[in-house]
């Protein structure tokens, strides 16, 4: 790596760890409902919401009542989003008089954006209307990044009370997570945006002439539609030029500012975050960048602030930050160092040497490798899955690093809210086995942590390796599965794994070789995303209700101090081990034999 690359790894993490504090330590005043003076004008807004939608703020749940809750609103969501894209040919804001989308693909969208993974089976200038894009995928783009940081709340709770039976209210959490802090970062960063040149309107597309024409030949068609055929039997050829095009408009920088900031991912326009009218610049690069990771990494801090030892968030966010670090700098080399194949292209020598220029193939030459490659393990790290890049081009290693990420269970840093409690339940893990090796009842934060936390946790980390084992499998032996791959061998069944590691994790970013938007995969994908989601979700809620029943165990001499490095050592371990042990097998028959063919 060059002296250039380093800076620029080194300023995002700085930049993102220097950001964690101010603002964890501003959501922690809002969910512990202290009031912040230039915030005060939204309560009343807050308060007329709850009038309206006959909320009584006072009034608590148990974590059944709370998931409950949850499902609900999440179910009509989703419902929503399926119906808006079913009737937008009938419905205004659409001025390129876009189709209804298939049901299929509507159900596989409807459920994505209701999950907080923004899958992408369909290119969106083609195919959603504005008013789909505004109305129906950037509203539940803030109700699914609310609902997971509501689940974190509600834990949280469940570690400071004591011996009480409810976790807060789900309708307050959610409207303040939206109100005080989604929306206001949003508005900040879609300004920043349109600064940089990112589109926002509801203009139609528009036609423009080309600088230089561009010309080219296809065979002439008659009028039955068929191609003409000369006296031998071959299509006749006709020569096209081509003098205008046109340009996809919209209002994407809203949609592009809570896509980040949500974790949501997914893009406006079908090439994503490499689009140049959603990610024009450096500048805009590293904004969109930054705010990927931004909120995930300072609720680290608000976990700290809220539950009165800030050291607890702190060693997490250092748990994080080690992983994510580490996996930069295996994902950039390998996408500098490319494919020896083609140093040694023409000449008599084995494999050995560097691709010149590394490997630009699939990324934006006003990015390069480095944000190309950073950008790939923070949308990985996060359950984000937006792309300034096709990681379908990235080098075996280079794709691997992204797909493992998620595979670990998207929690370094992990989606706003589900990142964080997904890794809390590796914390019990962790201090569960401590225990056992220590002989004690595992503690972690003053709460035991008993058989029914246990089971939960597993479940919540056993689930989506099943889906995302279990997905690929049945993918790859079925023919509906197998005519979708257009890549033979290892590459192949990477983009399979690819594709159910991200449904799995809710992440949502794609290798995009697979041809996904059919029937088969629309419905199973979607699957998926459900399970991934909700059953992670609700195991979560439970552990929340079980340790707000329980008392707060003072700290004794036998208790793991959960805030050193040692407990930050196995933290890591915890998640690493669970990781190679569950999908080494799977990563052996995709991207690692595919690095062995390289590299022979």
């Amino acid at each position: 790596m060059t002296s250039n690359g380093f800076l620029q790894i080194a300023v995002y993490v700085i930049v993102l760890l220097g950001l964690a504090k101010p603002l964890g330590g501003y959501m922690a005043r809002i969910y512990r409902d202290k009031s912040i003076r230039p915030m005060r004008w939204v309560g009343s807004i807050e308060s007329l919401i709850y009038r309206l939608g006959g909320v009584k703020p006072e009034q608590e749940m148990r974590w059944t009542e709370y998931a409950a809750a949850l499902l609900v609103f999440n179910l009509l969501g989703l419902i929503a989003v399926y119906a808006l894209q079913r009737f937008q040919s009938y419905l205004p804001l659409n001025p390129q008089h876009l189709a209804a989308v298939t049901p299929d693909s509507a159900f596989n969208t409807a459920v994505s954006f209701a999950t907080n993974t923004n899958w992408q089976g369909y290119g969106g200038e083609t195919t959603m209307s504005y008013l789909t894009q505004t109305l129906g995928l950037t509203v539940q783009n803030f109700a699914s990044a609310a609902t997971g940081m509501a689940v974190l709340v509600a834990l949280i709770r469940g570690f400071i009370r004591r011996n009480q039976e409810t976790i807060g209210n789900f309708w307050v959490d959610m409207t303040r997570s939206t109100l005080y802090i989604l929306l206001p970062l949003s508005l900040l960063l879609a300004l920043a945006l349109v600064a940089q040149g990112v589109v926002q309107t509801f203009s139609p597309y528009q036609t423009v002439a080309l600088a230089e024409a561009v010309s080219y030949e296809q065979p002439k068609l008659g009028a039955d539609g068929q191609p003409v055929k000369n006296h031998e039997g071959k299509p006749v050829l006709e020569k096209i030029e081509v003098r205008e095009q046109t340009l996809a408009l919209g209002p994407a920088a809203s949609q592009i500012a809570i896509k980040q900031l949500g974790t949501n991912g997914g893009g406006f326009f079908n090439v994503n975050s490499a689009h140049p009218f959603e990610n024009p610049t450096p500048l805009s690069n590293f904004l969109e960048m930054l705010s990927i990771l931004l909120i995930p990494a300072a609720l680290c801090y608000t976990f700290g602030a809220m539950v009165g030892d800030t050291r607890q968030g702190w060693a997490i966010l250092a748990a994080m930050t080690v992983i994510f670090v580490a996996l930069v700098f295996v994902t950039v080399p390998a996408e500098q160092y490319g494919n020896p194949v083609l140093a040694s292209l023409g000449t008599d020598q084995a494999p050995s040497a560097a691709q010149p220029g590394g490997n630009m193939e699939g990324k934006e030459t006003r990015f390069g490798i480095v944000n190309s490659a950073l950008w790939a393990v923070v949308t990985t790290s996060a359950s984000n899955g937006s792309v300034n890049a096709m990681h379908d081009s990235f080098t075996p290693i280079g794709g691997m690093i992204p797909m493992w990420l998620m595979q670990l269970g998207e929690v370094v840093y992990g989606g706003v809210g589900s990142g964080l409690y997904g890794m809390i339940v590796f914390a019990l893990v962790a201090v569960f086995v401590a225990g056992l090796m220590i002989g004690r009842t595992p503690e972690y934060l003053g709460k035991k942590i008993e058989a029914f936390e246990m089971k939960m946790a597993s479940v919540a980390i056993l689930i989506p390796p099943l889906v995302v084992l279990g997905g690929a499998a049945i993918a790859v032996m079925v023919a509906a599965g197998k005519s979708s791959v257009f890549n033979p061998g290892a590459h192949g069944f990477s983009e399979v794994l690819y594709a159910f590691s991200s449904a799995g994790n809710n992440n949502g970013s794609a290798f995009a070789g697979l041809s996904a938007n059919t029937p088969f995969y629309n419905f199973m994908l979607g699957l998926a995303m459900l399970f991934a989601r909700y059953w992670l979700a609700v195991p979560v809620l439970a552990i929340a209700g079980s340790l707000a029943a329980k008392k707060i165990v003072p700290a004794g001499s036998g208790t793991l101090p959960t805030h050193t490095p040692l407990f930050m050592a196995l933290l890591i371990g915890t998640v690493l081990m669970v990781g190679a042990l569950t999908f080494i097998p799977a990563l052996a028959l995709g991207p690692i034999v595919e690095h062995l063919q390289m590299t022979k």
